[in-house]
């Protein structure tokens, strides 16, 4: 009885297995269908978008006073490093730096666990550091640093933006050469120093504030705060406004004065020579690749140190002795403009804001703007390099980005909305609508610019950028903007 009973069980058993077997199949295949052909219909096109972006484009401003031509606005994504952090920091000595041709062309020598180590490595997608000790003679009028130990040239441009030609091309190479080349002799040293140098260039796109941070300030910070000050920096590029504006934050890093080295007319000779800052991500620092675990609050701390801010956090009572928080409205003169902008500052006076409305460009004194911002609880400006101000709020402020029609959260998203919670600010979107649009006064109702602003998109990053950032600005909805600010009393501690 029960051998025929297993007898007549088994065949049912295989015909289950073959059944759940097909079904799993015709799974997989439609799986296949669908990611070939049902895709999302601006996806590749947004990728390609981003792509061009990432290639030639940076954040456009007002505020920048020296336009960089083929300049444009910046959206950037966080890079994967491509680092070796056993060797970020490490003192080698003039033995440990002979080198050798490998992989990128970019290895050298040995450390003193036996290890390769480089002269030479790219730390991101964006960012380049070369890094040698020994007899270092930088001579900076022939842009070339001479170096002991290594066996042939290596070319770099310290500024973290190497995924963009266009940045790029506005940033004077250096060449390492080997000390007692054939045919080529180092100069003679004319200042000793003691201390390791560390080069860097505010070429690029530097003088947009945005970028000024993003490329310069925040990889600068990442890359030398461990010194603790002995440490000297040598700057390419100079300007000297540049200089003077950010200074203060300077001091924190070095206690020496920052090096013109393209033009001082001497050979500086180093015991060690580090060229070119580390970047992370946008407006940030990843704490588990930088030294010392720091993270962007302590850049922060850094900040207010520098500018002497006291305000280390936000209030609805405000810190002005109103028994009200400060709203600070950004002001712009260029597009992207509020054009009811005096509604605006009485709609929050009546929502019991103090208001202030700012206008910052290349001729605010930094110390008294970061005063302004520190003070202020609520913050609020259509998307652009005024919003890079966000960096003096205090902890717990509100951070509100306008986000002008067009489709452009995405682009909000990575400059201003993902560094706003590691900077311990609290982020709202304002979203415009199409009637609070200027564009809606531009183009005819059925135009593609108001009807798809994804085809736009396609079209590139040129035709994005011309209809919704150049030409575009902002009547903001004041019972919106009334309901908005009651959230951001709300969200005040």
């Amino acid at each position: 009885m029960k051998p025929s009973m297993r007898s007549r069980q088994e065949p049912r058993r295989v015909s289950n297995g073959v059944i759940i077997g097909a079904m799993l199949l015709s799974l997989c295949v439609l799986s296949i269908v669908k990611a070939r052909y049902c895709a999302t219909p601006f996806g590749k096109a947004e990728d390609q978008l981003q792509e061009q972006m990432n290639a030639s484009i940076r954040m456009e401003t007002d505020e920048s006073p020296a336009r960089t031509p083929g300049g444009d606005n910046s959206k950037e994504e966080e890079d994967e490093p491509e680092e070796v952090p056993s060797t970020a920091l490490a003192v080698t000595t003039p033995a440990a730096v002979s080198t050798t041709t490998g992989g990128k062309g970019r290895k050298a020598g040995k450390d003193r666990k036996g290890k390769a180590k480089p002269t030479c490595y790219m730390t991101s997608k964006r960012s380049e550091r070369c890094d040698a000790s020994g007899d270092i003679r930088v001579d900076g009028n022939r842009s070339t640093i001479y170096v002991s130990g290594i066996d042939r040239e290596w070319r770099t441009k310290p500024y973290a933006r190497y995924h963009d030609p266009v940045a790029m091309a506005h940033v004077r190479e250096y060449t390492l050469k080997p000390l007692g080349a054939a045919g080529d002799a180092a100069p003679a040293c004319t200042k000793n120093h003691s201390v390791p140098g560390f080069m860097f260039s505010n070429g690029g796109f530097s003088g947009n504030l945005y970028h000024d941070y993003t490329d310069v300030l925040v990889p600068l910070f990442i890359s030398t705060h461990q010194f603790k000050g002995r440490v000297k920096f040598l700057l390419s590029g100079m300007k000297p406004w540049w200089v003077a504006k950010f200074t203060p934050f300077f001091q924190q890093l070095t206690r020496y004065d920052v090096i013109d080295v393209d033009n001082d007319q001497e050979v500086h000779c180093f015991p060690r020579i580090l060229i070119g800052a580390t970047f992370h991500k946008d407006m940030g620092v990843d704490p588990r690749r930088s030294p010392g675990h720091v993270s962007v609050v302590d850049f922060k701390r850094a900040l207010r140190r520098a500018f002497g801010l006291e305000r280390e956090a936000a209030s609805r009572g405000g810190a002005t002795g109103t028994g009200k928080p400060r709203l600070l409205i950004i002001s712009r003169r260029g597009s992207r403009r509020f054009l009811n902008e005096r509604e605006m500052a009485r709609v929050a006076a009546e929502a019991g804001f103090e208001v202030r409305v700012a206008e910052p460009d290349q001729h605010t004194d930094m110390a008294t703007f970061a005063k302004l911002v520190n003070s202020a609880d609520v913050m609020i400006g259509v998307h652009g390099a005024g919003l890079t101000n966000m960096v003096f709020l205090p902890r717990g402020a509100v951070l509100i980005q306008v986000v002008p029609f067009g489709g452009l959260e995405w682009l909000t998203s990575v400059t201003f909305k993902d560094p706003a919670g590691d900077m311990e600010v609290n982020y709202m979107d304002y979203n415009v609508k199409l009637e609070e649009s200027s564009l809606i006064d531009q183009y005819p109702k059925n135009h593609q610019v108001l009807t798809d602003p994804y085809a736009v998109h396609k079209q590139g990053w040129d035709a994005l950028k011309t209809a919704y950032l150049d030409k575009q600005n902002i009547r903001v909805d004041l019972d919106r903007f009334k309901a908005t600010l009651q959230e951001a009393m709300s969200r005040l501690p």
